[in-house]
């Protein structure tokens, strides 16, 4: 069947890392009040959410353990089925690192079936994290996930006692999958973006409702997909070019070719690019 052809609204994939106390899921709430006016949050983190219902207008779905991938996506779909314009996910992490979470399961799984060896049992365990990273993409809501930093605490002018956020607790690769990636830090709660398709966070900025009507504007502004998709193909070829692994490149190369969906060419280009970093890393090996 033939339908009227019309421009189709891109939805936000952004996540917020920072340590224990940098404000993650105040931030998320006060952006998704600039996205939309219904807003949903799916709270791991035994209830903190509501303690901003001061704050802000929103549903909450509190989700216990076991956090394992099947859960959260059956937490979405609910989501989508209510009508709800933003989700916010707080905390992706416990999908990974919390009790039932993949770390467990593929521990799990490996002890029953592949004699403790944890590395074929991840050919189970990664498809079952594959579909809910799927999900996030594919869902029509605005997706904002907040992922815990593991903490390092230094001393900084003054002699003042920093905390450092440093690697998010998620699967390597996760960064790949969000248009926009955020680092908040402890002190001051600003943000700053370690990966950014919008190009709307040059400097750090303290997330208000602003932030989520600039963010909506760019999604919905006058730029066709077409427009957009050449717009990202810059980072694109360069996130594959800095690519330092093979799980990296992969990683990469799937995120490209999903936001590229529909534009032949530049995912010819794109897997062109990857063939040829691929073939480079094989010759590594090699040697």
């Amino acid at each position: 069947m033939f339908k009227k052809a019309e421009r189709k609204q891109a939805r936000l994939r952004l996540a917020l890392a920072g340590p224990s106390g940098s404000g993650k899921t105040f931030s998320a709430l006060q952006m998704a009040k600039g996205l939309g006016s219904k807003i949903a949050v799916i709270d791991t983190e035994h209830g903190s959410a509501s303690l901003y219902a001061d704050a802000a207008d929103f549903d909450v779905m509190e989700l216990h353990a076991p956090y394992s991938p099947e859960r959260y996506i059956e937490a979405i779909q609910a989501a989508e089925r209510a009508g709800y314009d933003v989700l916010i996910i707080d905390s992706y992490s416990h999908e990974w690192t919390g009790q039932g979470g993949c770390l467990e399961i593929n521990d799990e799984i490996a002890k029953a079936k592949y004699k403790g060896n944890t590395w074929s049992a991840w050919n189970e365990t990664t498809p079952r994290h594959r579909r809910l990273t799927d999900k996030i993409l594919t869902s029509p809501l605005h997706i904002i996930c907040t992922m815990r930093s593991k903490t390092e605490t230094v001393q900084g002018e003054g002699k003042k006692v920093v905390k450092l956020g440093l690697k998010s607790e998620q699967r390597d690769g996760t960064d790949y999958e969000f248009t926009v990636v955020l680092d908040i830090a402890h002190d001051g709660h600003m943000a700053v973006a370690s990966k950014d398709r919008t190009k709307l966070f040059q400097q750090p900025e303290l997330i208000t409702e602003a932030t989520g009507h600039k963010l909506l504007d760019w999604l919905n502004c006058g730029t066709s997909q077409r427009e957009r998709a050449e717009s990202m193909m810059v980072d694109f070829i360069a996130t594959l070019e800095q690519a330092t692994s093979l799980e990296d490149l992969k990683s990469a190369f799937g995120a490209a070719w999903r936001e590229l969906a529909g534009e032949a060419d530049l995912q010819a280009q794109v897997k062109a690019d990857y063939e040829k970093r691929k073939a480079a890393f094989a010759q590594g090996d090699a040697a």
